[in-house]
């Protein structure tokens, strides 16, 4: 599920198409010609060709022979794709965007986490608790972009730890929550302490077997976190405390 964001010319081309297409400045039903393409990017026909590939893959676009590139309904998209999620978060939609990640973290995230008290192996609860020590060293010295790396580790172990595979496979999702709220610049240069605490909260009752805990604790985690991207200026110490990391 998770790609890398594609290399090189045509890599480019797909990341301004995307953002396009997913603000609205290239609406839905619109036809784009190869020709067109070629000449407002300053690229070879090649180019343009591997890149629409690229965003037919992700159900953006359409390609018919005498028709030309149809730009698809959004209902075709895969919104779970990453690189859509991190173009939404460039467009005018993004409160729209992060008011659903958050929904759809608060209704996973929890049940993954209870999943993970019961199934977690010896070596995931380690990474877990690795993870946090990862972030309280990066969010003391404001290496946010080490904390994020180490934040990334800590969810995407939890989803895997869950032992549910599909749930495991959103992990991509989850990392592209996180980047995008380092990358669009909704967090303090230093994260807040109590996010750190919170997170090993939830790694202690994951290692506790504490299935209960565990739910409850991510629950919070990740309605704080939600709350803080909607709101930054709201982005404090609160009850329950703020979980700037999250």
């Amino acid at each position: 599920m998770v790609r890398d964001s594609p290399a090189g010319l045509h890599g480019s081309v797909v990341d301004r198409l995307g953002v396009q297409i997913t603000s609205g400045d290239v609406p839905e039903g619109e036809v784009l010609r190869i020709e067109q393409l070629e000449a407002r990017f300053g690229v070879s026909r090649s180019v343009i060709r591997e890149a629409i590939r690229v965003l037919e893959s992700m159900g953006m676009v359409t390609s018919r022979r005498r028709v030309g590139i149809t730009v698809a309904p959004r209902g075709c998209w895969n919104l779970f794709d990453p690189q859509i999620i991190g173009w939404r978060l460039e467009g005018p939609g993004r409160d729209e965007q992060l008011r659903e990640l958050g929904e759809l973290r608060r209704g996973l995230e929890p049940v993954a986490a209870h999943l993970a008290a019961l199934r977690a192996t010896p070596a995931q609860c380690g990474a877990l608790t690795g993870a946090v020590m990862q972030m309280a060293v990066h969010g003391k010295s404001g290496d946010l972009e080490a904390y994020l790396q180490a934040d990334v580790q800590f969810h995407r172990t939890l989803l895997e730890a869950s032992g549910n595979e599909m749930m495991g496979a959103l992990s991509g999702v989850v990392a592209a929550v996180l980047a995008g709220r380092t990358h669009h610049h909704l967090m303090p240069a230093h994260p807040e302490p109590a996010a750190i605490r919170w997170h090993a909260e939830v790694a202690q009752a994951v290692q506790a077997g504490d299935a209960a805990a565990a739910e409850r604790a991510m629950r919070d985690i990740v309605d704080e976190a939600t709350r803080a991207m909607l709101d930054p200026s709201d982005a404090g110490p609160a009850a329950p405390p703020s979980i700037l990391g999250s």
